[in-house]
């Protein structure tokens, strides 16, 4: 986590670091996409990415049900990394590697969000 003397709560929250470091791999992983794709797939990808955290972040500060609302964002736009990455591979701008990683990075970080998502109904539904 980044040192500063100002702390926000939601960096405490693993699912935003992880989030974080996706973000980092794939803004190094577009820098080598071809130049034609820098506002086609690569700017879609680097919205994509960068949403999951910015939804986290955003929604922290609110109440449960706005938390959960956020978050599922935060999901929709992991799933939205996915499409994202397998068209990259498709099109020869991402190894089979990276392609597996990246859907490996999504799959965990889906996990976390459904997780802390549950956990915030149960605590909204009062059990």
């Amino acid at each position: 986590m980044m040192k500063s003397k100002y702390h926000f709560k939601f960096e405490e929250l693993t699912m935003y670091q992880k989030a974080l470091e996706f973000g980092d791999n794939v803004n190094c992983q577009i820098k080598s996409f071809p130049k034609e794709e820098t506002y086609r797939l690569a700017s879609q990808f680097i919205r994509a990415v960068d949403s999951i955290t910015l939804n986290i972040a955003e929604g922290s500060s609110s109440s449960k049900p706005n938390l959960n609302r956020y978050l599922q964002m935060a999901w929709d736009s992991a799933h939205e990394c996915v499409v994202c990455s397998t068209k990259a591979y498709r099109r020869g701008f991402l190894t089979k590697e990276t392609n597996e990683k990246n859907r490996e990075l999504v799959t965990e970080l889906s996990k976390m969000i459904t997780a802390y998502k549950s956990y915030l109904k149960k605590n909204m539904n009062g059990k």
